[in-house]
């Protein structure tokens, strides 16, 4: 009865001990998974901040382009106009 009392608590012993095992194990990937959200939650915040700064420049060219297109188009009907009336007819 000795050896099984024995036994027995060696396995209790040894099953405690791989369970603690596993919790340290479970406790450092916890911690580096913590590290690792904690690492892109900055990143998505300095991807936020990127995304307003780009969008920002976007709309300010959006604009910039919309001024030169209207400026272009302006110049397009005074030359055409200039042209029209220069024009000579051709002699054959």
């Amino acid at each position: 009865m000795r050896k099984n009392t024995w036994a027995g608590v060696a396995a209790v012993v040894l099953c405690l001990s791989l369970t603690a095992c596993r919790d340290t194990k479970t406790l450092q990937e916890n911690e580096q998974l913590k590290a690792q959200v904690a690492e892109l939650r900055k990143e998505n915040g300095q991807l936020g901040n990127n995304l307003q700064t780009v969008t920002a420049a976007r709309d300010a060219l959006t604009k910039e382009n919309e001024a030169l297109k209207a400026q272009l188009r302006g110049r397009r009907t005074k030359q055409s106009r200039t042209k029209a009336s220069t024009r000579k007819p051709r002699r054959s």
